[in-house]
C-alpha cells in the first residue's frame, strides 16, 4: 500500500505585539484550520504548527509606547493571544515561541549553515542612524511619506496604506521614531541575501513549478495574486536583502564580528516553523525531519502582506540550505475591512477575537461560518454586523437548523426515537440518494484546492438538498395514510443528518458534534461520507428531543456591536486626519529656515512616476528639490508656482537625483495635495516663520 504524504501546514506567526482581530482569523488561521481537520478526517499525517513572533523592531516599539520592556510585552500578548486560538477553537499541532531557546538554537545553526555554504555576502553599506539615542534604525524605527502613494506614516518595510514594500532608502523625509528627527547616513556592515543571483530558478519554479527539472508542485492551484505578486518582484528585478539588523532584542547572529546584531525577523521567524516542529516531534516520538524532507508537502496560509517572504525569501533559504523541502502552495488572503473602513489598531477599529469570545462563548461556530462565507480569497472582502446577522439567520438557522430539527423532531415523534426502516425507493428517493453520495468528493476536490469558501458553501447544500426533499415529500402529511412511505423518507433524511456531521466538521465543528449528540452517532472518518447506511434501522438517538442548533441573531445584538464600535472610533479620532505629532521645543522650530521659493524648471524623474525633479529660486540660491507630487501636478503646471521651501533640510539622494530641501504640501482628508503658498507680493527669499 502507498504511504500517504505528510502535511505541514504552517500559519504565519503574529507579532507578540497585540491582539487578534477579525481580519487576522479570517484571512489566516481559521482556514489553515479548516483545511487540517479535513486532512486529519482523511487520516492524512499532518503537523499544524504556528508560533508567537516575538522579535523584530515591533515588538521593541510596543515596549517603547506602553512604557515597559520587550519581554513584558511578548509575555502579555502570547498569553492573550494563545488562549483565543484555544477558544476559538484553532487546533495547532503546537503553538509555540520564537524566545523559546529551541528556536534561538535553530535559526542560530540555520544562520551558520548558510553563512558557511558562502549563501550570504557581507558588505558595509550606508544606513540610517539616530544620533540622539546613539544607535542604527532598523526599518520599524523609521517613518517617512510613502514614495507611491505619498502616506506620511509610512514604515522603513513597508506602506500599510498602499501595501507597498519598502527600503528605508525609498521614504521620502524620513523620521526616526526615537527622537523625532532626521536620522543621518552611517556605515554599517551587514550580512546580505544576493536574491538577485536566484532569479532563474524561482521564475521556472513559481511559474512551472519545477525545481532543477523536477516537478514539484501544481503552479495551476496557488493564487493569481500569488504569482502575480511574485513575478512582479522577479520581473523588476530582485535585489541583495539584509538578513541581519543592529538591534539587541532577537536571535544574536552567531559570527565572529557580529556584537549588536541580531537575525532579521524574516529569516528569524520562518525559522520558526522548523524549530515549532522540532519541539512537537520531541513531546510525540517523531522526527522532526520527516516533515520537512523528502515527499512532504509544506502549505504556508498567510496575509497577501506576506507573500514575497513566504514565496521568495523563504524558498530562497530553504533551496539554499540544501535537503529541505519548499513550499507546495502558498494559499495566501487578501485583506478583511470592517463596516466600511479598514481594521485599524491604533484607532481600535477592530472587533477583536478574544472580546467577542468573552462576550459571546455560544456564537464560535457562527463566526466561523460567516467569516468563511466572506473569506477574501481572492479579494478585499468587508464584515459587517449586519451580514453577519443575515447569514446565520438565513442560512445556518434557516437551513442549517430548520433541516436538522424537523428531521430529529419527526423521528421522535413517529418513531419513538428509533431510525426508522428504508422501504421501496422512488425515483425522488433514487435522486437525493445519488446527490448525497457526490457531496464528499466535491468538497474534498475544493479543500484541496484551497477553495475552502466554496467548499463550506457546498457543505450547507447538503441541508439545502434535505430541506427541499422534506418539503417536497410532506412526510407530516404522509403519516395520516402511509406510514410506510414516512419510515423511507425519515430515514433518508437521517442519513443525511449523520453525513452532515461528518462534512461539516472542519467547518463547523461545536455544531457537528452537537448534531452527532442528537443522532447518538460517533464518526469521523471523512471517507464514510455520501454513505446512505451510516444509522441502521432501529438505532436509537438521544432519547431526549432535541434542542436549538442555531439561535437567530436580533436587531438588539446588532445595533450593540456597532454602537460599540462607534463608541471606539469616537474615542480614539474626532477626525479623518492624523493625530498630532509629540511636542518639539520652539528652539528647535526656529532651527527651521522656511523660505518663499518660485519653481523655475520642471521635469519628471525617470522611472518614478510619483516625481518632479524641480530649479527653485530662494531668493539666495538655485537649488534642485525631489518633489513627490506628480501625480497631483503636472510639470507645466507648477513652473513659476510660489511655494514654501524648507531650506536647511540635510541634503538626500532620491532616485539618484540629489534633493537639497523640501516644499511643503497641504494634504486633504481624500489625500489631495496642495502647495503652501505665500500671498501675493512676496518676493522669493522671504523668511516664513
Amino acid at each position: 500500500m502507498m504511504e500517504e504524504n505528510k502535511y505541514t501546514v504552517t500559519a504565519a506567526l503574529p507579532y507578540a505585539n497585540g491582539p487578534l482581530h477579525l481580519g487576522h482569523i479570517a484571512g489566516v488561521y481559521l482556514p489553515a484550520d479548516i483545511f487540517v481537520r479535513f486532512l486529519r478526517m482523511k487520516k492524512e499525517d499532518v503537523v499544524f504548527v504556528c508560533a508567537s513572533d516575538e522579535h523584530g523592531a515591533a515588538i521593541t516599539l510596543r515596549a517603547k509606547k506602553e512604557k515597559t520592556t520587550p519581554q513584558e510585552i511578548v509575555d502579555k500578548y502570547h498569553e492573550i493571544n494563545k488562549k483565543a486560538f484555544e477558544d476559538f477553537g484553532i487546533e495547532f499541532d503546537i503553538y509555540s515561541r520564537t524566545s523559546n531557546e529551541i528556536h534561538h538554537q535553530t535559526a542560530s545553526d540555520y544562520f551558520k549553515v548558510l553563512n558557511e555554504k558562502g549563501s550570504f555576502i557581507k558588505k558595509t553599506t550606508e544606513q540610517y542612524y539616530d544620533e540622539e539615542f546613539k544607535q542604527f534604525l532598523a526599518d520599524r524605527y523609521i517613518t517617512g511619506e510613502c514614495p507611491n502613494c505619498h502616506n506620511e506614516n509610512a514604515y522603513g518595510d513597508q506602506c500599510e496604506k498602499c501595501g507597498s514594500a519598502l527600503s528605508p532608502e525609498d521614504l521620502i523625509n524620513p523620521i526616526s521614531t526615537l527622537s523625532g528627527k532626521t536620522p543621518i547616513l552611517k556605515e554599517t556592515s551587514h550580512w546580505f541575501l544576493p536574491m538577485d543571483q536566484h532569479e532563474d530558478w524561482l521564475r521556472t519554479w513559481i511559474t512551472e513549478g519545477k525545481l532543477d527539472g523536477v516537478q514539484q508542485h501544481d503552479p495551476k492551484l496557488w493564487r493569481n495574486q500569488v504569482n502575480g505578486q511574485c513575478m512582479s518582484w522577479i520581473d523588476g528585478g530582485l535585489h541583495p536583502r539584509a538578513m541581519t539588523r543592529d538591534l539587541d532584542w532577537g536571535v544574536k547572529v552567531p559570527v565572529e564580528g557580529a556584537d549588536g546584531k541580531v537575525l532579521y525577523v524574516w529569516l528569524d521567524a520562518p525559522i520558526g516553523y522548523i524549530s515549532a516542529t522540532k519541539e512537537w516531534a520531541a513531546t510525540q516520538n517523531k522526527k522532526w525531519e520527516d516533515y520537512w524532507t523528502g515527499d512532504a508537502k509544506l502549505v504556508h496560509f498567510i496575509g497577501k502582506d506576506n507573500i514575497v517572504f513566504h514565496a521568495i525569501i523563504f524558498p530562497i533559504l530553504l533551496k539554499e540550505h540544501g535537503g529541505l523541502i519548499l513550499p507546495d502552495n502558498v494559499p495566501a488572503y487578501e485583506f478583511l475591512n470592517l463596516e466600511g473602513d479598514k481594521f485599524s489598531t491604533s484607532r481600535n477599529w477592530a472587533v477583536w477575537l478574544h472580546e467577542y469570545l468573552h462576550e459571546n462563548p455560544d456564537k464560535i461556530d457562527e463566526l466561523k461560518y460567516v467569516l468563511t462565507a466572506i473569506a477574501p480569497e481572492s479579494k478585499d472582502a468587508e464584515f459587517t454586523w449586519k451580514e453577519y446577522q443575515a447569514r446565520i439567520n438565513n442560512e445556518l438557522a434557516d437551513v442549517l437548523g430548520n433541516f436538522v430539527n424537523r428531521a430529529i423532531v419527526l423521528t421522535h415523534k413517529y418513531f419513538e426515537a428509533k431510525v426508522p426502516s428504508r422501504n421501496e425507493l422512488l425515483a425522488i428517493d433514487l435522486e437525493v440518494i445519488n446527490q448525497l453520495k457526490s457531496f464528499p468528493e466535491k468538497i474534498e476536490d475544493l479543500l484541496r484546492r484551497y477553495k475552502i469558501r466554496e467548499a463550506q458553501s457546498e457543505a450547507l447544500n447538503l441541508a439545502r438538498l434535505g430541506n427541499k426533499y422534506l418539503a417536497e415529500t410532506e412526510p407530516w402529511k404522509l403519516a395520516k395514510t402511509d406510514m410506510n412511505r414516512v419510515e423511507t423518507i425519515l430515514n433518508i433524511a437521517l442519513q443525511i443528518t449523520a453525513n452532515l456531521t461528518l462534512i461539516l466538521a472542519p467547518f463547523l465543528p461545536q455544531k457537528a458534534k452537537k448534531i452527532a449528540s442528537f443522532l447518538n452517532y460517533n464518526e469521523s472518518d471523512w471517507n464514510q461520507a455520501g454513505s446512505i447506511d451510516l444509522l441502521p434501522d432501529n438505532h436509537a438517538l438521544d432519547k431526549n428531543k432535541p434542542s436549538i442548533l442555531i439561535s437567530k441573531i436580533e436587531d438588539e445584538f446588532v445595533a450593540k456591536q456597532i454602537e460599540k464600535l462607534e463608541a471606539s472610533k469616537m474615542e480614539n479620532q474626532t477626525t479623518t486626519f492624523p493625530p498630532q505629532k509629540e511636542l518639539t521645543q520652539f528652539d528647535d522650530f526656529m532651527k527651521m529656515d522656511i523660505r518663499v521659493g518660485e519653481i523655475l524648471t520642471a521635469e519628471k524623474v525617470k522611472k518614478a512616476d510619483k516625481l518632479l525633479k524641480l530649479t527653485v529660486d530662494t531668493g539666495v540660491d538655485k537649488r534642485t528639490v525631489v518633489s513627490g507630487i506628480a501625480e497631483h501636478y503636472s510639470p507645466e503646471d507648477v513652473i513659476g508656482k510660489k511655494v514654501s521651501i524648507l531650506m536647511n533640510l540635510a541634503p538626500r539622494k532620491i532616485r539618484g537625483v540629489e534633493s537639497q530641501g523640501m516644499i511643503l504640501m497641504a494634504e486633504n482628508s481624500e489625500g489631495k495635495l496642495s502647495f503652501v503658498s505665500p500671498e501675493e507680493g512676496f518676493e522669493t527669499g522671504a523668511e516664513i516663520r
